[in-house]
């Protein structure tokens, strides 16, 4: 019978060695195993995980003649250690950089709505990155994707929040949120009188439409190969423009588009097809360089990410 979990409450010092303990044990496959790595013996041991599984009221692992093995509890608890002890690893590092006062400048670019998108939460990032360094000069700006590259790489530029579109040598790629883009149309658009019947491939290719006017990602340039491409609109902002004047469709992402078509001013042209999903990353350059600015906002910007379980 599975044992209802007690309320772990504060987590002291006591409780994080026992975690590392249990970690080390798992890791190795077992009490004899992890001797050695713990350079404590195995009774040692075993008290510390019987300890832990009644302060957790949990029973973490199976031991005896059939061997070693993590409970369903155990591996979640595993999984979940592995986290904590990571965090506590990205917060040891943080404060070792803090050993000075931190100055300096770091420029942080975007590209289109992503420094308010919600998702992103960089007004967060920034704040806790602030408190930490009173001191530098941030400076943050928009800029075109292929611009933001080119300065990261540069080092004109720490940090780039972009569409994924592509992999660069030289650049790390982290994973911010994920957009869906649909095609929009305007009210006022002939195609948004028409059912889903008469929504044809045909008739929607042969419309105008305004795209961000450079190449991309091969399924999201699948889209629009077939397209009747009649401008060129690389902001959300004047892209939406160009839509509203009911002369052009074109895709946006679908939470940057959610208060027009709210407001009943767009129409998704047939969602079911007519989609594709947009990576948000955060970029910057491989380096082995140390910028403790740069290497503190990362460090902030990552715990935020792993705080909202992405």
């Amino acid at each position: 019978m599975t044992k209802t979990p007690s309320p772990v409450g504060q987590i002291g010092d006591y409780e994080i060695k026992q975690l590392k303990i249990f970690k080390v044990v798992a890791d190795c496959g077992g009490f004899s195993a992890a001797e050695t790595e713990l350079n404590i013996s195995r009774s040692t041991i075993s008290i510390h995980i019987s300890n832990l599984e009644s302060r957790l009221n949990l029973t973490l692992c199976r031991r005896g003649r059939a061997g070693f093995a993590l409970t369903e509890e155990g591996i979640v608890v595993y999984e979940a250690t592995v986290k904590l002890l990571g965090e506590l690893e990205d917060f040891r590092n943080t404060i070792n950089h803090l050993d000075i006062q931190l100055s300096g400048n770091l420029t942080v670019l975007f590209s289109d709505n992503i420094s308010l998108d919600q998702r992103a939460g960089i007004p967060d990032v920034i704040r806790q990155f602030s408190k930490l360094a009173q001191e530098v000069y941030l400076t943050a700006d928009v800029a075109r994707m292929s611009e933001i590259e080119r300065m990261v790489m540069q080092e004109e530029a720490d940090i780039g929040f972009i569409p994924f579109h592509r992999e660069l040598e030289g650049l790390e790629y982290q994973h911010i949120y994920t957009d869906v883009c649909y095609l929009y149309a305007s009210n006022k658009n002939p195609l948004a009188k028409l059912n889903d019947d008469e929504l044809t491939d045909e008739i929607i290719d042969g419309f105008p439409v305004a795209y961000a006017g450079m190449k991309t990602q091969e399924r999201i340039n699948g889209h629009l190969a077939n397209m009747n491409l009649k401008a060129t609109a690389y902001n959300y902002e004047s892209r939406m423009a160009l839509l509203l004047s009911s002369r052009f469709i074109g895709y946006l992402p679908e939470l940057y588009a959610k208060p027009y078509v709210e407001r009943g001013e767009l129409v998704a042209i047939a969602p079911e097809r007519r989609s594709f999903q947009l990576e948000i990353m955060a970029i910057t350059k491989k380096t082995n360089a140390l910028n403790k600015v740069r290497s503190l906002f990362i460090n902030i910007m990552r715990d935020h990410y792993r705080s909202q379980g992405r």
